[in-house]
């Protein structure tokens, strides 16, 4: 597809990287002449510095032939231009990210009456997110399939556990448990572990299962379920406030440290049930005096990865059931993750998502498009949800009959509400949400989980 991205950002170099490396005719956009020359010579992608909302820029960057365009730049109001233009210019897909909570209450409105296709929040979005890993805080991540009715959940396996030394054919009937494990690490390797894979002591697994499945299931193997009751979040942003306002919907206490009075009198008037604390989150005097040991969970959400990441690691032995990180940069990926942090939230990567699905599903016609898209473990593993329609020539096929490509797994059918562990034996019906995990990269469509003839 010819794909114009409007905006080098960190959210438009990361879809640049994505896009690009799936046969997509990919076009840069921005004003700053050195950031497309970047981009351009890094990925092998075409580049026009200009302003995306002005035409002749966007018919310099071929608007005429693009399929989609996409507009991540720091504007709010520029990235909607850019879409209208697009959309006047040519009959193509438009998607715009959108930040301004007054924009972000309006969505729908917007979307409908200026024609776009889709309009992504990236901080509503990581607070989504923040949000479910609160609600279920013995898991380090949470992904969501079939409209929240399964889940994929990360855990690291404590030590002593009934798993240790475990084969996974042999789960079922050890654990009477109704999950499936589907994704393995281990010293920096990942892996899509078969039925004779053995668990060892600080795996990290991920397993598919329905909400209610996954707290027995941790309890059986010794994770402690702790329901997080209160929560301080450090950094005032619109995460912050998206979040705050999912939890205290909930029941769940937020308190709030934010160094801006400004903006402590702006959250005092969107959040009044929360408790605003107006100074420096990082100050160990302040966290003390506000008793962080007394938390269920931190959010360490300023706007500086470094800071974070030290609140985080202060906060891991003090705070009783969770510690999520926010963080904006992937350059040092292989430290942070040698520092065990609990719980790791990239906003850009979870907007690269939602609009990464979108544009593998307007990419194909037939067959069944990707419903749900989620990039795992620093992009080295993809789970997918596919939809299947009643025409597909799947249907009917036994899963033992295909010849799946290797490296991937059949992780669960969802069929009227419920999860099938699938076996050899199952098969796709029309209406069925298929889940596959996989460490191929690519996937638009249903039919991808099968080796091409000849191969």
């Amino acid at each position: 597809m010819q794909i114009i991205i409007v905006g080098c950002g960190k959210v438009g170099r990361t879809l640049t990287a994505q896009l690009s490396g799936e046969n997509n005719n990919v076009t840069v956009v921005d004003t700053n002449g050195e950031l497309v020359k970047g981009l351009a010579n890094y990925y092998d992608v075409m580049g026009v510095t200009g302003n995306g909302a002005s035409y002749s820029v966007l018919a310099e960057a071929d608007i005429e032939h693009a399929d989609v365009l996409i507009a991540v730049t720091h504007s709010d109001e520029v990235n909607l231009l850019c879409c209208v233009v697009a959309r006047k210019a040519a009959n193509c897909h438009t998607i715009a990210r959108v930040r301004n909570p007054v924009y972000s209450a309006e969505r729908a409105f917007i979307r409908k009456e200026l024609g776009l296709s889709m309009i992504i929040n990236p901080e509503f979005a990581a607070a989504v997110e923040i949000a479910r890993l609160l609600r279920f805080p013995s898991a380090i991540d949470i992904d969501s399939f079939s409209k929240g009715r399964i889940e994929l959940l990360r855990f690291r396996v404590p030590a002593h556990s009934p798993l240790e030394g475990l084969a996974l054919r042999d789960l079922p009937q050890k654990l009477q448990a109704d999950v499936l494990i589907c994704i393995a690490e281990r010293r920096q390797e990942v892996m899509i572990p078969d039925g004779n894979f053995k668990i060892c002591a600080g795996d990290l697994l991920s397993m598919i299962s329905i909400p209610g499945n996954a707290g027995t299931f941790f309890q059986k193997i010794g994770i402690r379920m702790n329901q997080v009751k209160n929560a301080m979040i450090i950094g005032g942003g619109e995460i912050t406030y998206y979040l705050s306002r999912f939890l205290l919907s909930t029941g769940i206490k937020v308190k709030i440290i934010e160094k801006n009075r400004e903006r402590c009198e702006e959250l005092c008037e969107l959040l009044p049930k929360a408790t605003i604390i107006c100074g420096d989150g990082s100050d160990r005097e302040l966290l003390q005096e506000e008793h962080l040991e007394h938390m269920d969970a931190l959010v360490a959400g300023t706007d500086m990865d470094e800071e974070n990441i030290i609140l985080s690691l202060y906060a891991r032995d003090r705070v009783k059931a969770k510690v999520v990180t926010k963080l904006n940069h992937l350059d040092f990926n292989d430290v942070i993750h040698s520092l065990n942090l609990d719980s790791l939230i990239y906003p850009k990567n979870i907007a690269a998502e939602y609009i990464l699905r979108y544009v593998r599903a307007i990419g194909n016609s037939v067959g069944s498009n990707v419903e749900t898209l989620y990039k795992l473990m620093d992009g080295r593993v993809e789970a997918l949800e596919f939809l299947i329609r009643k025409d597909s020539d799947l249907i009917g096929i036994r899963l033992q009959d295909m010849r799946l490509k290797k490296n991937l797994l059949i992780a669960g059918i969802g069929r009227n509400g419920k999860l099938i562990m699938p076996g050899g034996q199952d098969e796709f019906l029309p209406g069925d949400s298929v889940i596959v995990v996989t460490t191929n990269s690519g996937f638009g469509d249903i039919h991808d989980i099968l080796e091409k003839k000849g191969a």
